[in-house]
């Protein structure tokens, strides 16, 4: 701050400084929308892990392909991932099963009612156990309560909450400690469904059709704006994430596809969110001739996937792996968990501009391909930006193609490529989040001075890591903030426009040899 000068001496007056650093956004959280067994509701909860997913979800479920679609992910190299579970009640409360528990101590003849903490059978499987063995036992407000979830005899997981207390301004109060803490169950109010007299145990039951998994779920619960966006429910519980950046809808069922009407949801929506949507081809396409047929093929008149976009990419076929809960004999699964974790690989390995195809973009733990491809069948389906997924001698299975859908080659799209897609919506929304300092800023040339530093510095650094072409940060982009990109109107109207270039790698995708024979020297 300013000093006021008094007495002769020296004075330290500290300058704010002009370096406001652009930090670069996370580039692989991949967010998965389906059923799962347990876990909560149209809410983005991030895992790390499979073992998290196992955790809070229940884990691999022979009901619905998300849970497998997850491993995948973590498999092949994925990092952090947001799941959100839906359910379909199909026309019944989503409340879930309850029971009454009767403190059954001396001086106290309350009962207080526990509802599962998110619909499902797995409910059923609960077990409540209360005892005043607590640190006071004169105290009748307190008990002990202990959750367990017990499967065949065997407990899988057991929450303990002791020194509970019924008394509302108690620091233990039973209500708040569950709602903050347990993953199992929530205090119901008068919503009991039955009281056992007297009780030790109580166990959760079905409750009618409330615990039910019920029907499997599709666009009604996932992408149908008119009935979940307002509610912030499907593919919309998204607005709650602060970031991500890829988004799997794996088949609703192991027998069912995602429609196009739900591709199309979800295309949109990632557009809105600078995110990239891996979209799986249909299981109607078993070989090249399915995806160029004119009618159900990627381009039909009855297309089973979205109109082509430059923040979508399509991989066809789908992958063999061991199913666990199959005594890992081979099934048939949508290869979006394995492609996403494999983008996460790329980006960690080599950077987001680097293609996720390639030699090194193998397909961990996929045992086979549903339909091997030829190079002339692959390429058929590359000039018309249907990613290819293709077995090679040594190398293995991989992924063999790196276009968006909007890399047809006749649509000549500047966005043809995925890595120089990514590489846009990552400066995107880096300088989005980076230049918010700048809002209320006083608009003149000091300004638009520190604008230019800062993303310059950004923008170098995304250089020094061979982002760009060129060799030199002249040929590989610039940063323009200056009289002429605002002008006075603009200043008027409180506005300042930035303009940053770059240019971006493309991939190579083929690489031409060419040879001739060198003639011998002829003596005359």
């Amino acid at each position: 701050m300013p000093v006021s000068p008094t007495y002769p001496g020296v004075y330290i007056e500290e300058v704010p400084s002009e370096v406001r650093t652009i930090t670069g956004v996370a580039t692989s959280i991949t967010a998965f929308i389906g059923r799962a067994p347990r876990g909560e509701l149209n809410s983005p909860v991030k895992v790390r892990s499979f073992a998290d997913y196992a955790r809070l979800f229940g884990g691999l479920w022979r009901e619905s392909t998300m849970g497998y679609a997850v491993q995948q992910y973590f498999v092949n190299g994925g990092a952090e991932a947001l799941i959100i579970r839906v359910f379909n009640p199909d026309g019944s409360t989503v409340a879930g099963s309850s029971t009454t528990i009767d403190l059954n101590a001396a001086g106290n003849t309350q009962t207080f009612s526990l509802i599962a903490a998110n619909p499902g059978s797995w409910a059923d499987n609960l077990h409540v156990t209360v005892d005043h063995n607590t640190s006071n036992p004169s105290d009748s407000t307190l008990f002990n309560l202990i959750v367990e979830e017990i499967v065949d005899g065997v407990t899988r997981a057991t929450e303990t909450f002791r020194n509970v207390s019924t008394d509302p301004n108690s620091s233990r109060y039973v209500v708040t400690l569950l709602e903050e803490q347990s993953d199992f169950v929530r205090e119901a109010g008068a919503a009991a469904i039955f009281q056992p007299d007297p009780v030790t145990r109580a166990q959760y039951t079905d409750g009618g059709a409330a615990g039910d998994d019920r029907a499997a779920v599709g666009f009604d619960q996932i992408a149908d704006e008119a009935t979940l966006a307002a509610n912030r429910d499907g593919i919309w519980a998204l607005d709650d994430a602060d970031i991500f950046n890829l988004m799997c809808i794996p088949p609703f069922t192991f027998d069912t596809d995602v429609g196009e009407p739900t591709w199309t949801a979800a295309q949109a929506y990632c557009k809105s969110r600078r995110a990239m949507l891996i979209i799986d081809a249909p299981s109607s396409w078993l070989d090249p001739a399915d995806v160029l047929d004119g009618t159900n093929g990627i381009d039909g008149s009855s297309a089973p996937v979205p109109v082509r976009d430059e923040n979508a990419a399509i991989y066809f076929p789908r992958v063999r792996i061991a199913d666990p809960l199959q005594e890992n004999r081979l099934a048939t699964f949508a290869p979006c968990g394995v492609v996403a974790g494999i983008y996460a690989r790329t980006d960690t390995r080599r950077g987001i501009w680097k293609a996720p195809a390639g030699q090194d973009a193998q397909l961990v733990g996929v045992r086979e391909l549903t339909y091997r491809m030829t190079d002339g069948e692959n390429g058929d389906l590359n000039p018309m930006g249907v990613n290819c997924l293709r077995k090679f001698p040594v190398a293995g299975n991989v992924i063999w193609g790196g276009r968006t859908t909007e890399g047809a080659d006749r649509l000549a799209s500047e966005w043809k490529y995925i890595p120089v897609r990514r590489t846009a919506l990552y400066i995107e929304e880096s300088l989005y989040r980076g230049t918010q300092w700048v809002i209320f800023e006083p608009n003149d040339e000091p300004l638009w001075a520190q604008i230019r530093l800062n993303v310059g510095a950004f923008m170098q650094n995304l250089f020094r890591q061979g982002a760009f072409q060129g060799s030199t940060a002249r040929e590989a982009y610039f940063v323009k903030c200056d009289r002429e990109t605002t002008t006075q109107n603009d200043i008027n109207r409180g506005i300042v426009n930035l303009l940053v270039g770059f240019a971006p790698l493309k991939p190579a995708e083929f690489l031409i040899i060419k040879i001739s024979q060198i003639a011998g020297d002829i003596q005359s």
